[in-house]
């Protein structure tokens, strides 16, 4: 392994680091997403962006594949089958635009994402619950899978337009957490296919990555223990909450440059 990127970084640097796998991998646990909008907005404030995100791809597929098994592998299965579409137009937009990430202003990226996700995810805190029917979930769900892979392959988020998506299917806790598991691992291994031709995993960003793997791994099963205690109006109520604050969180960074 190459230890000269985390070498450069710094031993206070890479603590904060850690820090920041931890806490995203135990948001991940209790909601389900939101672990690389909290590392790409955290490692990209002392990071240069390609490397921020290079750091968060290993904690992402793993934690994902942990995800998306944790009720065994039939399961997983059963949710990919009910939700192909969405998958397959996530992955092809995700490969495609994931060589855009030299050519596209992060700060445009960042506006894109946060001022619809913020804005839905409070109308539905106030009050407002979307409702798709059977008739209109084919068009919605390649909609959505289209804006979450050209944002995902560009920035490695792309869990705002899925989790919205599943609210406003009413799905229940168990099978939204399992879902999002089986779509996220399929967009994170697609993502490192992605960036290996982009360039921006490298053998020096991989080593980071592998670095803050076990502490988001760690949060994550402190996350997933609080998750198993919450009932489903509580965890529908914290997943639009985390929504808000990511999606601002993403307004900031568009706006800041």
């Amino acid at each position: 392994m190459n230890f000269e990127l985390i070498q450069s970084i710094g031993p206070t640097l890479m603590f904060a680091a850690v820090a920041l796998a931890l806490f995203a991998g135990f948001v991940k646990g209790t909601v389900g997403f939101a672990l690389p909008m909290i590392m790409i907005s955290g490692l990209a404030s002392f990071l240069p962006p390609d490397v921020a995100l290079a750091g968060l791809i290993v904690p992402a597929v793993v934690a994902n594949l942990w995800q998306a098994l944790r009720n065994g592998p039939g399961a997983a299965m059963a949710s990919a089958r009910v939700h192909w579409r969405f998958l397959m137009i996530l992955l092809g937009f995700i490969a495609a635009s994931a060589q855009l990430v030299a050519v596209l202003p992060a700060s445009v990226l960042f506006l894109i994402l946060g001022v619809p996700v913020s804005t839905f995810a409070l109308i539905q805190l106030i009050g407002w619950r979307p409702r798709i029917d059977a008739r209109n979930r084919r068009p919605v769900a390649m909609g959505a899978g289209a804006l979450a892979g050209f944002l995902g392959g560009i920035s490695g988020v792309w869990g705002p337009p899925l989790v919205l998506y599943l609210t406003a299917l009413s799905t229940p806790k168990a099978e939204q957490m399992r879902v999002q598991g089986v779509v996220y691992s399929a967009g994170a291994i697609m993502l490192v296919l992605a960036h290996l031709k982009s360039g921006v995993l490298t053998a020096p960003s991989v080593t980071l990555s592998s670095a803050l793997l076990f502490p988001a791994l760690m949060g994550l099963y402190i996350g997933f223990r609080v998750q198993d205690h919450m009932d489903q109006d509580k965890f529908r109520k914290m997943t639009l909450l985390v929504l808000v604050v990511a999606g601002l969180n993403l307004i900031r960074r568009g706006l800041m440059g």
